[in-house]
């Protein structure tokens, strides 16, 4: 039986328009794990979570907008443009049903971040700004599907059991990252300049975040299937 894989949903407005939309190598890279995507768009309806975690046997976080800071109890300085207050607060309240249901759970680069503010933590609200002597993070131009930096990932971690190495090279398309680390959460990789690149779970048994985009590295480079197979081999024992 094929898991269901929630996949949350960002929005972009256009004229007279408004989409809710997801990069289409999410989708691909549940398909291509063995799971069924399903999409998960924000609401100012709360209760359709509970309609979706009864369905969902494991979910992932992605990517977009920054977190309000007012989530995290900061002031936005102005490096900070894009925030989508709707989503912050169905992704919050998303995050804090399928925790308590001990779905698995990915975040991926805002997902990570989410996670994080989610427990308690909060966001450096721009690298470059805010974290002296910081490497790129954000190309301007690079192809999304192209290897950027390297991470070092620690011995005994959930990545470390997926990857198989301390060493890996990915993507990155953030200009934000952890700052206090979250309740319960443990870092489990992290770049040179010391941003940090994954956490994990202490308690959950399978709660993944990671920095990079994998989805947009599964066609080119096959080992980052192995992070979407990693949760719904968890989401199988729902």
């Amino acid at each position: 039986m094929k898991p269901i894989i929630g996949l949350a949903l960002s929005s972009r407005v256009k004229p007279k328009k408004v989409y809710s939309v997801i990069n289409n190598d999410y989708i691909k890279a549940v398909q291509k794990a063995g799971g069924i995507p399903v999409l998960i768009p924000f609401s100012d309806n709360l209760e359709n979570i509970k309609v979706y975690t009864n369905k969902i046997q494991g979910i992932i976080f992605t990517g977009g907008e920054d977190i309000s800071p007012l989530f995290y109890n900061e002031e936005p300085i102005k490096e900070v443009q894009c925030i989508i207050e709707k989503r912050d607060i169905f992704e919050l309240e998303l995050f804090k049903e399928v925790y308590k249901k001990q779905i698995p759970i990915l975040g991926v680069c805002r997902g990570l971040q989410l996670i994080n503010v989610a427990l308690g933590g909060s966001l450096y609200q721009d690298i470059n700004v805010q974290i002296h002597n910081s490497n790129g993070h954000l190309p301007k131009y690079a192809l999304r599907s192209n290897l950027y930096h390297s991470v070092k990932i620690e011995k005994g971690s959930e990545l470390f059991v997926i990857f198989k190495t301390e060493d890996l090279k990915v993507n990155s398309f953030h200009h934000q990252s952890i700052k206090k680390l979250g309740k319960d959460l443990r870092v489990t990789a992290h770049s040179s300049d010391g941003v940090i690149e994954g956490i994990e779970s202490l308690k959950e048994k399978f709660l993944v975040g990671v920095q990079w985009h994998p989805e947009n590295l599964v066609e080119r480079h096959s080992e980052f299937l192995k992070l979407f197979q990693a949760l719904i081999d968890n989401a199988r024992e729902i």
